[in-house]
């Protein structure tokens, strides 16, 4: 192998680690990029779900991203009007930098395993501009959200500290860095990332000829 080549591969492997240690920045306890990353798993939440799985949209998010909340109305439209044509799966991808965006995904797992996870997860998006870049910890509040949406406070808490939870989050941010996710929101179609931030009229022309085939 020449010199250059030689220099390109550590390159290379040099710039996939940075990732995973970028991502496991601020105390998110995340493991090395998964050796078989994976778009979805069986564990993946999904929005909604198509019976022929013809077409799988997957974006990776932080609920503390302001381009998230920002792109958030056109995922919600694409739900809406896709539902039950297409999957559409969210996985979480907080990134180090935000202080609660861990704490917010612990949040809306923990509701997951109340079966609450579409309302919390439409309640990060909606009150972001109240908790977000917050230095302080927002898990309190986040708790009151629970009880807001009728959810038992006293699972609620245990599901948040069980480190399982963790782990599932980790897990999703795992298949991220593996897949070459380096920030959010990171959206990928039938397995091709997207271009960043799509519109709602990319995303429709590009399911519709997907759902066309």
């Amino acid at each position: 192998m020449s010199q250059n080549l030689k220099l390109s591969a550590t390159l290379a492997f040099l710039a996939l680690f940075m990732v995973v240690i970028y991502v496991a920045a601020g105390g998110n306890d995340t493991p090395e990029a998964a050796a078989d990353p994976e778009l979805t798993r069986a564990d993946t939440h999904f929005l909604t779900k198509a019976p022929d799985d013809k077409v799988t949209l997957v974006e990776f998010l932080d609920f503390e991203c302001e381009a998230c909340r920002a792109q958030f109305p056109t995922m919600e439209r694409i739900r809406e009007e896709y539902d039950g044509r297409i999957n559409l799966a969210i996985r979480y991808f907080p990134l180090g930098g935000h202080q609660n965006g861990m704490n917010a995904a612990l949040a809306v797992e923990a509701a997951a395993k109340q079966d609450a996870l579409e309302d919390m997860y439409v309640k990060m998006y909606e009150t972001q501009a109240e908790w977000g870049e917050s230095p302080d910890s927002k898990a309190d509040l986040f708790a009151s959200f629970a009880e807001e949406l009728g959810l038992d406070p006293e699972q609620f808490a245990a599901d948040v500290a069980d480190p399982a939870t963790k782990e599932r989050i980790a897990k999703d941010q795992a298949d991220g860095a593996g897949l070459g996710v380096q920030g959010t929101p990171t959206i990928f179609l039938n397995g091709e990332e997207l271009p960043s931030m799509p519109s709602y009229e990319d995303l429709k022309q590009r399911i519709d000829d997907l759902l066309q085939e």
